[in-house]
């Protein structure tokens, strides 16, 4: 149940700065659950546009917080996604929104295994910040081949 810093999640996912959404994985239980972390900054290139008189991180990009997390799940289980494949997100249900996600927030993303059926993963996400969920999604990921440019 030990959780793991920058190094192993760059080396399972192929999202980088400014888009890679989890910066520590707090805890890690094998194919069940994962709970990360997300820094929010005001430092993000998103708030400059992102309502700069009131700065607000996009409900999107939480969702693709969950989303990350989820892959790390799926990446890093016994039997999980094999090297050379990657997970994406191919569905959102139940999504709900209830607090804002401001810089300076800590963001904790806590992801469960609802069901896996090869390649296709569905996933329940909250994010919470003090304790207080800020949202929750039901999110479907599908493996498939990484793209060689």
């Amino acid at each position: 149940m030990h959780g793991f810093g920058y190094q192993e999640i760059a080396a399972l996912l192929p999202h980088r700065f400014p888009f890679q959404f989890v910066d520590r994985v707090l805890e890690f239980e094998d194919g069940h659950r994962i709970l990360g972390v997300k820094n929010v900054s005001i430092n993000e290139p998103y708030f400059r546009g992102h309502f700069p008189e009131q700065p607000l991180m996009p409900g999107v990009l939480i969702c693709e917080a969950l989303a990350q997390a989820g892959a790390l799940l799926a990446h890093r289980s016994t039997d999980g996604v094999a090297a050379g494949r990657v997970v994406v997100l191919t569905g959102l249900d139940h999504v709900r929104f209830r607090r804002p996600v401001l810089p300076g927030d800590q963001l904790q993303l806590e992801v469960a295994l609802l069901k896996r059926h090869r390649p296709l993963w569905r996933l329940r996400g909250i994010a919470r910040v003090d304790g207080h969920i800020a949202a929750e999604a039901e999110l479907s990921l599908t493996e498939t081949e990484r793209i060689q440019l």
